[in-house]
């Protein structure tokens, strides 16, 4: 008794070529916001971003100094865009550091007495 044979495929796939997109960007209802301080939140398939303003809350007596974080914006992305973000985000910092050197992140490094 003859065993069927499966059949060869007749055309052998042809490797695709990249294909180029043209991406058209509509800004008109842009915004622009400005932020001096973020705080994030990670979920199972997202990714919350806040971006508000420090806001030094006058000292009271006998109380702990304050800072409030006066939330403004909030984005919110999966964690493929979060991961592309964080790329650019520290080769665009690189390039920075690169040009103007290093951006000290301690800010009573970067205060210089006049003593």
């Amino acid at each position: 008794m003859a065993k069927d044979k499966p059949e060869a495929p007749k055309d052998e796939p042809q490797e695709q070529q990249p294909q180029t997109v043209r991406v058209r960007m509509d800004q008109r209802d842009l915004k622009t916001s400005y932020a001096n301080a973020f705080n994030t939140h990670g979920l199972i398939n997202e990714v919350i971003l806040d971006f508000g303003l420090n806001m030094p809350v006058p000292p009271q007596p006998d109380q702990q100094p304050e800072i409030m974080l006066q939330i403004t914006d909030r984005i919110i992305l999966n964690y493929y865009s979060v991961k592309r973000l964080a790329l650019t985000l520290g080769q665009l910092v690189r390039r920075h550091e690169e040009r103007f050197g290093e951006l000290e992140l301690d800010d009573s490094k970067r205060v210089k007495d006049d003593k």
